[in-house]
């Protein structure tokens, strides 16, 4: 697109009106606006305003009435776009330029015959010369101004190079969300949206939203509290625009590049608070699926006893935290907590006389007093190669994100014998296979036993909601699976939540987890030294005192915190 399309397009809303003061001219004639509106609007108007744009921004009038005075005065029909479906065909029968240039939509196409909506009819020159470009003659409709920039970011956003997307977002778009307009920065309904569903995850509590396209909807969903809500359905041909907003909100991700994954980042206000996003896209069959983590920072001060560690695992957790040196390793699938238990410790553990380091991909949140570092692969920066760097800087701790290869593993076991403690996780479903997991890389079993000091497996279940929580039963059949006796259940207290407004009648809220604590002691250095089987290992272990996933877990249930449902979802049987 040529320099000459971008200027007209990549102006502020109010400019999209070639002549305003007949506009408000003819807004008054036929009775929308009267002389104490105007009056009102002109003591309200800001410099920078028209004063067609104060009128719509005080909702004196809308924009769907000032298209319709437009197209009754020029002798046209209205349109609502937002009730019709724009089929491909019509959009292929005008190009992106001419489109993003004369700011027009085409809606209908039959071969012959071409309807094109314009928000300005008053505009001649983009008329006349809208005429002389395309092939058929169209037939001009007028339609809200709203509508037709929703339309030119869905269907035309290839055509805008990154510079003109950047001056489209200083321009036409903000980031603030939860402004006092309330409208997240504009009055296009697809702000609105995208508005409206980033508020409503933050006011549920959720972790992570879904925005997925299915064959004839655009389905929204959040995960709150680890399970997943379908909350909204959108028509498909939203599903362009609400991608291209998130996207520009990033102010990273292109817009234009469809057919790769992407990842970004969006800061934005929430009322009072700070809103923390991770974006990631990836396409799919039906389009571009996006999911935005939520990254909440009250996680950054939660302490052991409010990550759910009792009070006897909690006094061996902060003996390990502790030690001077040794790795201490944290094992789950993913969105089981690993980072959140992570960063926990390393709070716990920041003091002004240590110097704590990190390496992570993504860096999620800031820590103060500690130096992060962020991995890059795409230039290099890898695990290992900040690993070697920052040992460099003579660190007392270091945070490895996650260990995925021989060399990371290696780097990190050199630095646990030299005196460094290290904390770093693993994908292992318990806390003994983890040992096998690091020999499948290549680790030696010798340095795994040297240098390993604990090794932490841990779930997440979903806490009994507070207000609604009552008197429950355990069936017989979650009784046998959790190996519980008639005796245990009736001395414990069984509370299940009945639902209400505040868990979203789920009778759940918040998450606490569930922890495997398997200390390498002598003995079990020993076992490992032996090529012990993960089996093996794991006997002796229980043997030894380690409390299984699924026993912690018990315990929680007897204490009323969770319910044997949620236990016996998330974790295995502890049969042999």
């Amino acid at each position: 697109m040529s320099s000459e399309s971008a200027r007209y397009f990549y102006q502020p809303l109010k400019t999209l009106y070639s002549n305003e003061d007949y506009l408000i001219e003819l807004l008054t004639e036929s009775g929308l606006l009267d002389a104490a509106a105007l009056e009102d609007a002109r003591h309200k108007k800001k410099s920078q305003d028209t004063m067609l744009d104060t009128v719509l921004k005080l909702k004196k009038v809308t924009e769907e009435d000032v298209a319709k005075t437009l197209a009754t005065n020029c002798g046209m029909d209205f349109l609502d776009i937002g009730k019709i479906d724009i089929a491909q065909d019509a959009i292929e029968a005008v190009d992106g330029p001419t489109a993003l240039r004369f700011k027009i939509v085409p809606v209908v196409y039959t071969g012959s015959q071409l309807v094109v909506a314009i928000a300005d009819p008053l505009d001649f020159d983009a008329l006349d010369s809208v005429r002389h470009l395309l092939k058929v003659d169209p037939e001009f409709v007028c339609a809200p101004r709203g509508q037709i920039q929703e339309c030119l970011l869905q269907f035309y956003s290839a055509d805008m190079t990154d510079e003109q997307r950047k001056q489209f977002d200083s321009t036409a778009v903000s980031v603030v969300v939860g402004d006092e307009g309330g409208g997240g920065g504009g009055d296009a309904p697809i702000i609105k949206l995208v508005h409206q569903i980033l508020q409503e995850a933050y006011q549920a509590r959720a972790s992570d939203i879904h925005i997925e396209p299915l064959e004839e909807e655009l389905r929204v969903r959040y995960r709150i509290d680890g399970a997943l809500h379908k909350v909204q359905s959108h028509p498909s041909r939203l599903l362009s625009a609400v991608i291209s907003r998130i996207k520009i909100m990033t102010g990273s991700m292109s817009i234009a590049e469809k057919r790769i994954p992407q990842d970004g980042r969006i800061q934005a206000k929430m009322g009072d608070g700070d809103l923390d996003l991770r974006v990631s896209t990836v396409p799919t069959s039906c389009g571009e699926s996006v999911v935005m983590r939520i990254l909440d920072k009250s996680s950054l001060t939660l302490g052991l006893p409010q990550l759910g560690f009792f009070t006897d695992d909690e006094e061996n957790f902060n003996k390990l935290i502790r030690l001077p040196d040794g790795i201490l390793l944290v094992t789950g699938p993913t969105g089981s907590g690993k980072t959140t238990t992570l960063y926990a410790c390393l709070n716990a553990i920041n003091k002004s006389d240590r110097k704590i380091i990190t390496v992570e991909d993504p860096v999620e949140y800031l820590l103060s007093g500690i130096n992060q570092v962020q991995v890059k692969e795409s230039i290099g920066m890898t695990f290992a190669a900040a690993l070697r760097s920052i040992l460099r800087q003579a660190p007392n701790i270091i945070m490895i994100g996650e260990i995925r290869d021989l060399e990371t593993a290696s780097i990190a076991i050199n630095a646990s014998l030299t005196g460094h403690l290290v904390f770093s996780t693993l994908h292992t479903n318990d806390a003994p296979s983890a040992v096998a997991r690091l020999a499948d890389i290549g680790v030696k079993k010798f340095l795994v036993a040297s240098a390993v000091r604990s090794i932490l497996a841990q779930r997440l279940v979903r806490k009994v909601c507070a207000d609604c929580g009552q008197e429950g039963d355990i069936t017989p059949k979650e009784m046998r699976a959790l190996n519980l006796s008639e005796e245990q259940v009736s001395k414990a207290k069984i509370v299940t939540g009945s639902g209400c407004r505040s868990c979203r009648m789920t009778g759940f809220r918040g998450r606490m987890g569930l922890f495997e604590v398997f200390n390498i002691t002598e003995e079990v250095s020993h076992l490992i030294n032996g090529d012990e089987s993960t089996p093996q290992l794991r006997r002796r272990a229980r043997e030894l005192g380690m409390r299984t996933l699924r026993e912690d877990g018990v315990r929680k249930v007897l204490s009323g915190l969770t319910t044997a449902s949620e236990v016996v979802r998330v974790t295995m049987s502890d049969s042999d």
